[in-house]
């Protein structure tokens, strides 16, 4: 087939200029929160503002009669009172008057009990303040482990257990491997929640389309799922709802799970049955978004680990619990992927490994970059880095006796899938870090210095059996020449530059200059299933996808259509679910490998943690863009540093207590590490389009374990929880004389 120019190759592993970028600088980009219709009305959400209570009445006479208050609606006005990601089990609205057994119950603080729509923002927020409510308080558990136990409280009326998921993984004999162990290592993890704290909180505009279908304008991640859901609460044909992304200000998993749509969608559908065809907006202020939308997962670990006089890890036991909070969100696909990352990118004979996911009354737990991998890599790195202390050994030779190899079977029972690149990417990450070297001295006797090591891989495409599939669909419009092609594709630009990736795939595939390729995205009325902007997937799936639809395209333009419309649909290699008793599967289409080396110092007087430097090795596969992919890196590992050194998270009873960025602390410019060393390894994918791996989350896995390493190295004290706060090195410290 003749091919329309060469330009187009050159646009895989360039650089250019983000589509976005000059409306973003500009302030042309409208985001959730800058959409505005004509005469449009303003939505307050009213949050349960308890852990657990049971509604049993709400008078809204007072809020109705507000001045401007236009409605109010309640659980009584939602068709099919539930939705949910995995499971339809969070009630839309709580209260009285619902179809649905118990949605008159809060399960979280976080839960819905009401929207008032109003004139105006003001007035919807003050008429909110009249609803009178009387509750039933019932009783609360807040620590997953207890919540596991016989006789606490029940959270769900489907389940006679708080435990949503069991996993098992066995491999080897465990029991019998441990008196061949020259070194074991017995310890207690725990990691903390973690708020998205994304740019953008949320928000959105709903109304009625000329085609009378309820139009949702919002943030997400995954246009067709939210479609679904809003289409499932209001009882409604999916092609009766359209989904419509504005510009989104990150979303890191957290706009995975929903928030605003299903209740934008309720209230402007009911309001045009009532003969009010009017648009209605919501803009959540930051405590609302923290206190509405779920967090990365609290994990309690235990971890037996042995290796024998050589260093090869003989034996691994672990014992994991996540706090999914009040509502099954990704819970339990977060515990899968938790269950194989504790035992990390290594060669173990003998694994057992329990790993539950347990109900709780606190803030639900969710998707967020790394997906229950940074929990597992920080308790098998921790592992690894103390195991190669007990023997004395370097811990990047350890690693290196241990990795897994081309054609490696994994503890679940079947071979890694082709691509296997760890040993090089840890190398390349210690050659890169100058491994061995010494540390330049600090400047004073009471700061200490000192360097860790981690590695991790991360599944590439939704895993464990869950349906995968992306969609793509090209236009070539001209005459004799392709003058210009149209790429439609529902992928969420979540602000990583996805959408001009896309562009770049569409421009290579096709052999055109990069001008001449335009985009249509993230609208459910215009492009088919694309899958989520999640699991590192959007780049291999998308590119896929765009290739078979291209080759289509081109064939059709061969065979003198005009214009040449093709549509592909991308279906990876199939999956398989765990075994319930072994653990036994397939579990992901691919994965991708990375390694950090950090230096930190340590203020032994304050207990300050400072990052002096960080060394990533990412194998990429292709970087189809070297720009963006040194952004995500260096984004992921910015981010990371939260999670390990700054962001303390505290719920207590229930109740979130940091509702604030002046009490829940991100990093800033002046926070962040000193240095990042970016090293974009390029092992081609046999999957991958043009070979790309997913690597927006790899970055952040291996980070906690490897600054935990250096503050053992330069303080000589393991430190098993985090974050790293000054209060808990102190305390650390103080503990170890």
């Amino acid at each position: 087939m003749a091919k329309q120019g060469t330009n187009g190759a050159s646009s895989i592993g360039a650089a250019p200029l983000r589509a976005d970028a000059l409306d973003k600088v500009t302030g042309r980009s409208l985001y959730p929160g800058d959409l505005a219709r004509p005469d449009m009305l303003h939505m307050k959400t009213v949050f349960a503002g308890r852990p657990h209570a049971r509604l049993l009445s709400l008078d809204t006479a007072a809020a109705l009669a507000a001045p401007g208050v236009v409605a109010v609606f309640t659980a009584a006005d939602v068709p099919v009172n539930e939705y949910g990601l995995i499971t339809y089990d969070q009630p839309v609205i709580v209260g009285p008057g619902s179809a649905k057994a118990g949605s008159d119950v809060a399960r979280c603080e976080g839960d819905t009990v009401a929207l008032v729509v109003a004139e105006s923002e003001h007035q919807a927020a003050a008429a909110a303040k009249l609803l009178q409510m009387e509750w039933e308080d019932l009783p609360i558990v807040t620590d997953p482990r207890l919540a596991m136990l016989p006789g606490a409280p029940l959270l769900s009326d489907t389940l006679d257990t708080n435990i949503l998921q069991h996993n098992r993984l066995r491999q080897g004999n465990v029991a019998g491997a441990w008196a061949k162990c020259a070194a074991v290592v017995n310890s207690t993890y725990h990691t903390p929640w973690q708020e998205h704290a994304y740019l953008a909180p949320e928000a959105g505009l709903a109304y009625i389309d000329d085609a009378g279908r309820v139009m949702v304008e919002v943030a997400g991640q995954w246009t067709h799922e939210d479609q679904t859901q809003v289409a499932h609460a209001l009882g409604l044909p999916v092609d009766q709802v359209r989904i419509r992304y504005a510009s989104i200000g990150g979303a890191f998993g957290g706009r995975e799970d929903m928030t605003v749509q299903v209740v934008l969608a309720l209230a402007a559908w009911r309001l045009a049955q009532r003969g009010v065809h009017r648009a209605v907006k919501i803009i959540w202020s930051r405590e609302e978004s923290i206190v509405g939308h779920h967090k990365r997962h609290p994990y309690f670990m235990r971890a037996k680990f042995g290796a024998d006089a050589s260093g090869r890890v003989l034996a691994a036991e672990c014992e994991l619990v996540a706090d999914a909070g009040a509502y099954t969100y990704t819970s339990t696909k977060v515990l899968n992927n938790a269950t194989l990352m504790c035992i990390g990118p290594y060669d173990i004979p003998n694994v057992s490994i329990d790993a539950y996911a347990v109900l709780t009354n606190n803030v639900p737990s969710g998707a967020f970059r790394g997906f229950g991998g940074p929990q597992g890599a920080f308790l098998v790195e921790s592992q690894m880095n103390k195991l190669a202390h007990q023997l004395g050994m370097d811990p990047v030779e350890l690693r290196r006796r241990n990795l897994i190899s081309e054609g490696a079977i994994g503890a679940f029972g079947t071979a890694f899938p082709a691509g296997v690149t760890i040993r090089q990417v840890v190398d390349q990450c210690a050659q890169q870090a100058g491994w061995g070297g010494q540390l330049p001295a600090a400047g004073a006797a009471h700061l200490k210095r000192g360097r860790g090591i981690a590695c991790a891989l991360k599944n590439i495409g939704f895993s464990f059996g869950a349906p995968e599939e992306c969609v793509a669909t090209i236009e070539l419009h001209g005459t004799a020449q392709i003058e210009r092609a149209v790429l439609r594709h529902a992928a969420a630009e979540c602000g990583q530059g996805a959408h001009g990736v896309l562009l770049q795939m569409a421009a290579s595939a096709l052999g055109l200059p990069l001008q001449k390729v335009s985009g249509d995205f993230s609208d459910t009325a215009s492009s088919g299933n694309s899958g989520s902007a999640s699991a590192s997937r959007l780049t291999f799936m998308s590119g896929n996808s765009i290739r078979g639809a291209a080759e289509l395209a081109l064939q059709k333009w061969h065979d003198e259509e005009r214009p040449a419309l093709a549509t592909f649909r991308y279906v990876p290699r199939p999956t398989t679910m765990l075994d319930p008793q072994t653990g036994q599967c397939d579990p992901n289409i691919s994965y991708g490998y990375v390694a950090e080396v950090v230096d930190v110092e340590v203020d032994t007087e304050t207990g300050h943690v400072h990052v002096l430097n960080v060394v990533c090795a990412d194998d990429v596969g292709r970087a189809i863009n070297p720009q963006q992919v040194e952004g995500q890196i260096e984004g992921g590992i910015v981010q990371a540093h939260g999670y390990a050194v700054l962001e303390n998270f505290i719920s207590d009873g229930g109740a979130i207590k940091t509702k604030l960025l002046s009490t829940y602390l991100i990093p800033t410019v002046l926070d962040v590490p000193d240095r990042v060393q970016s090293v974009i390894l390029e092992y081609a994918d046999p999957q991958g389009p043009w070979g790309a791996r997913g690597m927006a989350e790899m970055p952040y896995l291996p980070y906690a374990p490897a600054v935990t390493a250096a503050v053992h190295a330069a303080v000589g004290v393991w430190i098993d929880e985090f974050p790293l706060t000054p209060a808990r090195v102190l305390a650390a410290l103080h503990a170890a004389g």
